[in-house]
């Protein structure tokens, strides 16, 4: 099975013999999920910073 990281340090996508995996993300499943890696984790970053409950915030009234 074909495996493929992208390297934070390098900026490429890389095989299973890359850099050490604290330097990279992944596995993804096809190169061009892994080339898109960076894109992936600015759109879920986004979802997050929006979404209350992962921000712990309140409603108007101040409940939870």
């Amino acid at each position: 099975m074909n495996e493929f990281w992208y390297c934070l340090k390098h900026g490429q996508v890389e095989g299973a013999e890359g850099c050490k995996n604290a330097d990279r993300l992944g596995p993804y499943p096809t190169h061009a999920d892994a080339a898109r890696a960076l894109e992936k984790v600015k759109e879920r970053n986004q979802q997050w910073d929006e979404d209350p409950n992962w921000n712990d915030q309140t409603d108007e009234e101040g409940s939870d």
